[in-house]
């Protein structure tokens, strides 16, 4: 690019690049250029939770191709969605959502008299060009301009990819404002930085031609690493949200558009039921065993936070028996032991000791930790449990409840609600693959290496739910379900936060056509199937289970569209049963 004509590069073709109207200041002026990305790096924009969904569908919600609206990325609706939504959070300024390192910065860019300050962002320009605006607006921060991905560029211009439409934005920046000796850019994404890296490597040592030397001198690029702070709507809110994505999609389907596509459901997936133990008790059940001398934390998985009834969901005349999803019960410890050194547990005893109820085993457990790559059925193999002094018999309380992920996959006539409960239901018998709980389906194809995939499947789980206190400080949960990520290093990067959501409405009443989560449960089908699945332990969302750990749980789950009430019945006349908050 560094052989281009400086007659093509004008101010005024410059700015219509940008959103904005405001005049930019002259050629001469301008000695430094400071461009900012917009998500996860100035504000911090929800991701799909991925303690709500199996991993291939948070990977499946970030591909452009898998929805026929373009789905997270490319929806303005879960934007507007963050906090408490546009309508309270726009009055204080998503007050708690920025990463006010980045804002600082912005503020000293802005007076800085000889620097032009741009938001770069590769969201579409169509869909969010107001949104971004208002948001920015609201924190009063005057960018020389706002650019968003059009459709297509000044000169018709198409780019193959978000880097791709970033990089002619910055090559008409360079030129235009020929003699600034600066460019610095702010980035959350590892891959970006890099690419800009190379970029201006590159563009330097093109300029040391002699063809170029009339263009402009080499420039001193600084690309800015920032930390990413991953952040989540409410449960409630995000299930919602996502479930009329999926009713757009299905209904576009049925009015003959993208014939290939297929009608998509919102499934539960059930990895066990059991009595499930509060955070606070947890924390007093892991003091209860010390690890081997020289072995590593690390090297550990802690648990305790159930006693298993049964894995997978639970059969009806079992549920009866221990009195339901929501029935409290309490228990003693009354012994604790390790089965060769590589998975802890505590025996149990209910209180008061009459009381009607299943475990999947012999004797009541809570299966404290296991090492990495144990498995935690092993615990039954105890035989010789030690007797622990009175003092720490500690009796805490349970609530019966599930382990839920929900996924997303085609629609299958004819599938029970019980056969629902299983990814790729055909095959629903014998699901015994991941140990982690994960998905083996993976909905569209190939999204996962798509540039418009903001993250891959198995985001952090340190995440901001929506009920969270507004505080800045965080949570390390060590069970929150934090897969192996590019982590995002450099500047700008705060612990996650919380986010204040007393809101637990906006996910609505379920209108005709859908199912709660709840039903299933319900449902006496499921005593006439059986299942050897060999559950996972590992601490995750609790199907109406309330807890004070403020991970954004301690509500059931919004009522979801049943995916026949939402196609096929539609097909037939019926309605389409959607959502009363976001339609």
């Amino acid at each position: 690019m560094a052989g281009r004509k400086l007659a093509s590069y004008t101010v005024t073709g410059l700015k219509r690049w940008s959103c904005l109207t405001r005049e930019l200041p002259p050629v001469s002026q301008v000695k430094a250029l400071h461009v900012y990305d917009f998500d996860n790096t100035l504000f911090m924009s929800p991701l799909p939770n991925p303690k709500l969904w199996t991993g291939p569908t948070t990977g499946f919600l970030q591909q452009q191709e898998g929805l026929i609206n373009g789905g997270w990325w490319h929806d303005p609706h879960i934007l507007e969605a963050t906090g408490q939504g546009i309508e309270k959070e726009e009055p204080r300024a998503w007050d708690g959502w920025w990463n006010e390192q980045i804002v600082d910065l912005v503020d000293l860019s802005i007076k800085q008299n000889d620097a032009l300050t741009v938001l770069l962002t590769g969201r579409g320009e169509d869909n969010f060009a107001q949104l971004i605006k208002r948001i920015v607006g609201s924190k009063k921060l005057a960018f020389d301009m706002i650019c968003l991905k059009p459709q297509a560029g000044p000169n018709n211009q198409t780019f193959t990819s978000t880097m791709n439409y970033k990089q002619a934005i910055l090559q008409d920046l360079l030129y235009t404002y020929k003699d600034a000796d600066e460019i610095k850019i702010y980035e959350d994404r590892m891959k970006h930085t890099k690419a800009f890296r190379d970029h201006f490597e590159s563009f330097n040592k093109a300029l040391l031609n002699l063809s170029a030397r009339d263009s402009r001198k080499p420039i001193n690029a600084e690309v800015i690493q920032v930390t990413e702070v991953t952040t989540a709507l409410d449960p409630i809110i995000e299930t919602a949200e996502v479930q009329r994505m999926v009713n757009a999609h299905n209904t576009a389907i049925l009015n003959g558009n993208r014939a290939l596509l297929s009608p998509l459901k919102i499934k539960r997936t059930v990895f066990f039921t059991g009595y499930l133990i509060s955070p606070i008790d947890t924390t007093r059940l892991l003091t209860l065993f010390k690890l081997p001398p020289g072995m590593p934390e690390s090297e550990v998985k802690f648990l305790a936070n159930n006693i298993m009834i049964t894995p997978r969901p639970c059969p009806h005349s079992i549920l009866e028996k221990v009195g339901g999803i929501g029935r409290k019960q309490t228990w003693q410890v009354t012994g604790i032991a390790n089965y060769e050194s590589r998975v802890w547990a505590a025996r149990v005893t209910p209180v008061p000791a009459n009381a009607p109820i299943h475990t999947d085993s012999s004797v009541p457990i809570v299966v404290l930790a296991v090492v990495k790559g144990a498995r935690p059925h092993d615990a039954n193999r105890i035989q010789n449990w030690q007797l622990i002094p009175s003092d720490k018999q500690y009796i805490f309380q349970t609530e019966v409840g599930e382990k839920v992920q929900l996924r997303i996959e085609p629609e299958v006539q004819g599938e029970d609600e019980y056969e629902s409960l299983f990814q790729n239901n055909r095959n629903f018998k014998r699901r015994r693959d991941h140990q982690d709980g994960s998905d083996s389906y993976r909905p569209g194809r190939g999204g996962y290496h798509n540039d418009e995939n903001r993250r891959p499947n198995g985001v952090n789980g340190g995440y901001r739910g929506g009920n969270q206190s507004r505080g800045r400080g965080g949570n390390n949960n060590p069970n929150s379900g934090n897969h192996n990520r590019n982590v995002r290093g450099g500047r700008g990067g705060h612990s996650h936060r919380g986010g204040n959501s007393n809101n637990r409405g906006r996910g609505g009443r379920a209108g005709a056509g859908y199912k709660s989560l709840d039903d299933v449960q319900n449902n006496s089908r499921y005593a006439n199937h059986g299942s050897s699945y060999q559950p996972n332990y590992d601490d995750g969302p609790g199907q109406n289970f309330s807890n004070n750990n403020n991970d954004g749980y301690n509500a059931s789950f919004p009522a979801l569209g049943d995916g026949v009430g939402t196609y096929n019945n539609a097909a037939q006349g019926g309605v389409d049963g959607g959502l009363p908050y976001g339609k």
